[in-house]
């Protein structure tokens, strides 16, 4: 049996985009993961969705992995890329655009630029 932070760095590191979220994807749990959700839907990235309402041991340990206390949080490569404050700035700022286009992740760019309209 693995501890929650194996789990979790090998979760990581295995799949290019992961969303530790309360909730799924599809059915999200609160409102900050509804959003960060929400961007990465509607612009088309194929991510893992991990749901931390299903074990107490991942919910914890996804917040000491990252050394965040909240959740969601977002990884991209392996790498720690914030929670929903930040996802939203860089959404509207396209530094996410810039993130995903260097990490080789497939994203629809004309639905990150009609987020940024709608919130201009």
């Amino acid at each position: 049996m693995t501890d929650a932070k194996t789990t979790i760095d090998e979760t990581v590191k295995a799949n290019t985009v992961v969303l530790y979220m309360k909730g799924t994807k599809a059915m999200p749990q609160c409102g900050f993961s509804s959003r960060v959700a929400g961007v990465l839907n509607y612009m088309g990235v194929d991510y893992l969705d991990v749901n931390v309402l299903a074990d107490d041991g991942i919910r914890q340990g996804i917040k000491d992995y990252s050394d965040w206390p909240t959740i969601p949080q977002l990884y991209v490569n392996g790498e720690f890329v914030g929670g929903c404050d930040i996802i939203t700035e860089m959404t509207l700022s396209g530094e996410l655009d810039k993130l995903f286009e260097d990490s080789g992740v497939t994203y629809d760019k004309g639905a990150a630029e009609k987020i940024r309209e709608a919130n201009a």
